[in-house]
């Protein structure tokens, strides 16, 4: 599955008592459409997401920075404290691609054929928009 949003905060590294890394961060997806009564509905879906491959990205993974991810999303629900129920999608990323937008301000190194950390193509393609 793929989806494509901005980061909602910069990413963070986690450690896990077994020493393995992840990086952890938080993406808004809009969606859009139109209703039986013709108005425009807008929709923003928020995504918690783990990247377990490289550390290495988290540098690049700022607030607003715009990102294609792939991978399988998953659903939690719990019962909080209150007695409220609670609610997540979890998204376990394999592929990430970046196009920018945030507050990148290095290159980010590292990083192999099967697991594209590279920005998006900004070459001279010839398409009409």
């Amino acid at each position: 599955m793929n989806i494509i949003g901005r980061l909602t905060k910069d990413a963070q590294i986690n450690t896990l008592p077994s020493d393995k890394q992840v990086v952890n961060f938080s993406v808004a997806v809009n969606d859009s459409y139109r209703n039986k009564q013709g108005e425009r509905v807008e929709h923003t879906e928020y995504f918690n997401c783990a990247y377990w491959i490289s550390i290495n990205v988290a540098k690049a993974l700022t607030k607003g920075t715009l990102v294609e991810l792939t991978g399988r999303v998953s659903a939690r629900a719990w019962i909080g404290g209150d007695g409220e129920v609670h609610a997540a999608l979890n998204f376990h990323t394999s592929q990430i691609k970046l196009y920018g937008g945030g507050k990148r301000t290095e290159t980010v190194a590292g990083g192999n054929s099967n697991n594209s950390i590279a920005p998006a193509n900004k070459g001279n393609d010839d398409l009409p928009f």
